[in-house]
């Protein structure tokens, strides 16, 4: 191929269906088809997919605080990928494409939705085989950050977990999250809080937990012996000085401002910075018997284009690095993530508000995290994960039973706030009721799951996907779990709500058939979730 290729010559390769490598385009535009809709790869954002006109958006350190991966995919068969971050703008009928020199690969594949995301899967990030520990799927999960914010504490650790059983859940995986340690890279159990923690570990290992800790990339520089161990390596970010514009001059760490001070970062394209954070897991793993780790805080912007890394990275491969200690661990998770589409990484949502505006974002948030190959996805935590909306004892029930319902059937479901406290008798009972439909599809979930890992498909998707160019490109208050089962969840206030049933007979779970290809308007009190299995 030419290394100059006009955009008439583009447009040509991409409606023949071939796949273009632009190695040295800086911009070239893609003509829409009539009723074309895309959706991309910021996770965060896809509460605003599809979208046809009036979008851009830059790949380049700009995760939004979720997962990104630099795909952009349409209704009518189209893909975009790129290896490195790119530009894009949507508008006036037409995809502008910017990217640097390293390339974009585009074209059309089928005519559809489901047809341009396998060949991007199967071509771009293929599935690895390997998924995370079943538990993950199979049980809800527990996270204290709601409970215990920043006052994490052996004896309330264990209150905690010894209420998840008497108020009549399953357990399941256990996640102790920030401040249990004594400090930012003193990853130790706080011996005040925690007295004997392998105790309490132990304890949790009897009542039928997996224990998992959070963890980030950072270390205070209180922390002397640790900063300046780790400073003499050169195992952080370095900044950028007068004296040091390069790697090998530079010598004072980067001091990166994050949601909980200023603190060094670890480079981990460093392998000291590598080695030393292994062998923190590795002490955890074997004097406390810890099962795994929740990775947060590997948001690009925590990487500043100042900054210096051993290898010269950009803040997009920073973040991917930090993955690399996820596959050491089946029980892993992650909030923020770069072109990881296809590995066994659990990506949790970004932190909701307790708020119906974004009760209503859990949808199109994890059926984009399943198109952009994140499928083994989790939708946040019931009611909300940020701690700020639950300052006050302003508790919306409702929306708590109906994020329940919505976790029900998505690949997994993590509780923070402990409904047994909030809620009254009704309400709770409807979030058990919400946990025994998803006992109930377990199985499905879990085969799901594992086809997924090696097939690379959704375990969750839009009804587009299943049922494409039958005009469900903007359904986005209802979800398929496979290919069977229509989940159709109330999102907003209220008990009755319209559900899009395509062509086919359909079950609800009232045990009533419908037949599809219509609208119907439904009843569902507070302790229904509407599902329909697809019978024919």
């Amino acid at each position: 191929m030419k290394k100059t290729i006009n955009i008439l010559s583009i447009c040509t390769l991409i409606i023949l269906g071939a796949c273009s490598n632009l190695k040295n385009s800086k911009m070239f535009t893609i003509p829409l088809l009539k009723g074309e809709e895309i959706w991309y790869g910021a996770i965060a954002k896809a509460h605003t997919m599809p979208l046809s006109d009036s979008c851009r958006f830059d790949f380049y350190a700009n995760n939004c605080y979720n997962q990104l991966q630099p795909l952009i995919l349409s209704n009518k068969g189209l893909y975009v990928w790129s290896e490195e971050p790119y530009k894009f703008e949507v508008k006036g009928g037409q995809l502008t494409i910017i990217h640097s020199n390293k390339g974009i690969k585009t074209g059309r594949e089928g005519s559809t939705l489901p047809e341009a995301r396998e060949y991007a899967s199967k071509t771009f990030f293929p599935a690895s085989g390997k998924m995370p520990d079943e538990l993950m799927f199979s049980c809800p999960q527990y996270n204290t950050w709601i409970e215990l914010n920043y006052n994490h504490n052996q004896e309330d650790v264990l209150k905690y977990a010894n209420a998840i059983i008497d108020n009549g859940l399953p357990p399941g995986v256990f996640m102790i999250d920030d401040t249990w340690q004594e400090d930012y890279g003193l990853w130790d159990f706080h011996p005040g809080r925690f007295p004997d923690p392998k105790k309490m570990v132990d304890e949790l290992h009897r009542l039928g937990f997996k224990v998992m800790l959070w963890v980030c990339p950072f270390v205070s520089a209180d922390q002397a012996m640790i900063y300046n161990e780790l400073k003499r390596k050169k195992a952080f970010l370095l900044e950028k000085t007068n004296e040091g514009t390069n790697w090998e001059k530079a010598s004072l760490p980067a001091m990166i401002r994050w949601w909980n001070g200023v603190s060094a970062e670890l480079d981990f394209s460093n392998p000291e910075a590598v080695i030393w954070f292994n062998s923190r897991l590795d002490y955890l793993v074997e004097k406390y018997g810890i099962d795994g780790f929740k990775f947060d805080a590997a948001d690009m912007q925590f990487y500043p284009s100042t900054a210096l890394t051993m290898a010269g990275d950009t803040p997009n491969k920073d973040c991917i690095l930090y993955t690399q200690f996820g596959l050491k661990y089946p029980l892993n998770e992650y909030r923020a993530c770069w072109k990881r589409g296809g590995q066994p990484l659990v990506q949790r949502l970004v932190d909701k508000r307790q708020d119906w505006g974004d009760v209503q974002k859990l949808i199109p948030h994890m059926v984009a995290a399943g198109l952009m190959g994140y499928t083994f996805s989790c939708p946040d935590m019931i009611g909300g994960g940020l701690l700020s909306t639950f300052a006050s004892n302003n508790i919306d029930q409702e929306l708590v039973v109906r994020s329940a319902q919505i976790h029900a059937l998505m690949p997994m479901m993590q509780f923070s706030v402990a409904p047994w406290r909030i809620l009254d008798k009704e309400h709770m009972d409807a979030v058990k009721k919400a946990v025994d439909i998803r006992m109930k599809f377990t199985p499905a979930i879990l085969e799901l799951a594992r086809k997924s890992a090696q097939t690379g498909k959704p375990i969750i998707s839009n009804i587009e996907y299943y049922f494409p160019g039958q005009g469900y490109e903007l359904v986005n208050d209802q979800f398929m779990l496979g290919g069977q089962i229509l989940v159709a969840p109330m999102v907003k206030s209220g008990n009755t709500r319209t559900v899009i049933l395509p062509k086919g007979m359909w079950k609800s779970d009232e045990g009533k058939e419908y037949a599809g290809g219509k609208e119907y308007k439904i009843d569902v009190p507070l302790g229904r979730l509407s599902y329909f299995e697809r019978i024919q």
